[in-house]
């Protein structure tokens, strides 16, 4: 070192900001622990999010403070203190529901739910979007929380049809402007292609076909026209329709055909 020069020092390294808690760096097929329970069943991503939250879940005897969490398997989990199973491959059920009962587990005011009226010899599954308290018709059920999550995605546009009967009067005219779209109450519905069925007495059956599903689509729609809806049955979802399934029965979708379905989902997602 010359006379008079400075020894230079090296900067030192910034250091990198710390992460939020619960945030862990993605390693090769790994994912989040709320996307591997969802995907086996135990419940929808976000219940799973409260379940996380209320302590039920733990890895090892230890709680899971993060959905966040990063594993490769469910090796270990636990919900309520029950080991978890791996996936099963996805299973797909069409369930021909009764009117008079809930789209839930379970009701705090004591009412009828689709698991009072289903066998109990099926798997543990969820339902794939909601049908109202008085409304029937054609509900799928999974065991797969992604596939659940893929199909109820407005993004998705899966599309859903249905029957109503409705008090009052309505032409074909009005129905078919539903097709651009509606506000109501600062909601905006989209597309919708209605069409007059047929006129029994007082009541009109009007056909509906919609891709978005938002709570109560059909009845405010309908009521917003000045119709009175007295009876609501949902006939197709996606390419699976109620034909002549008997009310409050259940049956299994074919393999194949659930396969070919979520290949053309898939190709169609893509292309959105």
């Amino acid at each position: 070192m010359f006379a008079g020069q400075q020894k230079q020092t090296k900067p030192a390294p910034k250091k990198k900001p710390s992460s939020p808690k619960g945030a862990l760096e993605r390693k090769d097929g790994e994912q989040r622990i709320a996307k591997l329970l969802a995907r086996a069943g135990v419940a929808s991503r976000r219940e799973v999010e409260r379940m996380i939250a209320e302590g039920r879940i733990a890895i090892g005897g230890e709680k899971v403070d993060t959905p966040a969490t990063l594993l490769k398997s469910l090796h270990g989990v636990t919900v309520d203190g029950k080991p978890v199973s791996q996936p099963e491959p996805t299973k797909l059920y069409l369930f021909n529901k009764p009117a008079g009962c809930l789209t839930t587990e379970r009701d705090p005011k004591g009412r009828k739910t689709i698991y009072d009226i289903l066998p109990k010899d099926l798997p543990r599954l969820m339902p794939i979007g909601r049908l109202d308290y008085n409304t029937e018709g054609l509900l799928l059920l999974t065991n797969d929380g992604e596939f659940k999550r893929l199909m109820e995605l407005p993004a998705t546009g899966v599309e859903r049809s249905y029957r109503a009967r409705a008090l009052g009067n309505v032409s074909q005219e009005r129905l078919e402007e539903l097709v651009h779209g509606i506000t109501i109450g600062g909601i905006r519905y989209g597309k919708i292609d209605a069409n007059l069925e047929r006129r029994t007495g007082a009541n009109q059956w009007i056909e509906m076909t919609l891709t978005e599903g938002k709570n109560r689509e059909v009845r405010r729609v309908l009521e917003h026209l000045g119709l009175k809806v007295n009876r609501l049955i949902r006939t197709r979802y996606g390419a699976f329709e109620l034909a002549d399934l008997e009310k409050g029965a259940v049956a299994a979708v074919r393999r194949a055909d659930l396969v070919k379905f979520r290949s053309s989902l898939s190709k169609s997602v893509k292309r959105r």
